[in-house]
């Protein structure tokens, strides 16, 4: 049986940014690994990068999202995950957009987090391993 695997928010930037293929490729393999997990934050986040930073149509973003839908389990976010969030963020230091991403990953069991933003290695409530997938990769 497979880990839960939960994905942040920079993992998809990646998957739809020109200018880094060898992470790229990276995300491409753990999609293909693993169904991974998500939530909607992840969605709501990725949507505004994609359109601010790389200047995408509504349209080209609809069709990232229906790309994603397809290929990863989008979980809710709701007021206890608020809650837990607030209580990561308050023990372990993180943001709270970052502290809502792993108190995501918690809830959905995931024991890994993908994530370029936190502290590799680090374990979150015993059960919680945030990896950079990235680590090896270097840029050409």
């Amino acid at each position: 049986m497979k880990d839960n695997i939960f994905l942040d928010t920079n993992m998809f930037v990646y998957l739809y940014s020109e200018d880094e293929p060898l992470k790229q490729a990276v995300v491409e393999e753990i999609i293909n690994y693993i169904k991974p997990i998500i939530s909607i934050q992840v969605l709501n986040e990725l949507s505004n990068t994609l359109r601010k930073k790389f200047q995408k149509e509504f349209d080209e973003i609809e069709n990232v999202i229906d790309e994603i839908s397809e290929n990863c389990t989008i979980e809710i976010i709701d007021e206890l995950t608020v809650r837990s969030a607030l209580a990561i963020a308050k023990k372990y230091k993180y943001h709270y957009y970052d502290s809502l991403i792993i108190a995501s990953a918690l809830e959905n069991n995931c024991s890994i987090l993908y994530s370029e933003d936190m502290q590799d290695g680090q374990i979150i409530e015993k059960r919680l391993k945030i990896v950079n997938p990235f680590s090896s990769v270097h840029k050409e």
